[in-house]
C-alpha cells in the first residue's frame, strides 16, 4: 500500500487507560529524558501512529466490508 492509498481522519478513540499508560510508558523508555529530566515526546501523536498502524496491519479494511461489524444506526447513534 502506498502513501498515496491512504488518507489521515481524525476520531476520537476509545482505549483503556492501561493502553494509553503503557504507551506513555514505553515512549519515556524510548527517548530518554534529556538533560533537565524533560521527556521530549509528543504521546498524542505517537498514539495516532499506533492505532494507524494497528489497522493497516490487521486488515481494517475487510473488518469495514463486513455489514455485520456495523452499530445500528439511529438519529441517537448518530451523534
Amino acid at each position: 500500500m502506498s502513501a498515496a492509498d491512504t488518507i489521515e481522519v481524525r476520531a476520537i478513540v476509545t482505549m483503556t487507560t492501561s493502553a494509553l499508560q503503557t504507551i506513555v510508558a514505553n515512549a519515556k523508555a524510548l527517548v530518554g529524558p534529556d538533560a533537565r529530566g524533560h521527556y521530549r515526546v509528543d504521546t498524542a501523536d505517537l498514539v495516532s501512529h499506533m492505532v494507524s498502524r494497528f489497522l493497516l496491519e490487521r486488515d481494517f479494511e475487510a473488518y469495514v466490508k463486513d455489514i455485520g461489524n456495523y452499530p445500528k444506526l439511529t438519529p441517537e447513534t448518530m451523534q
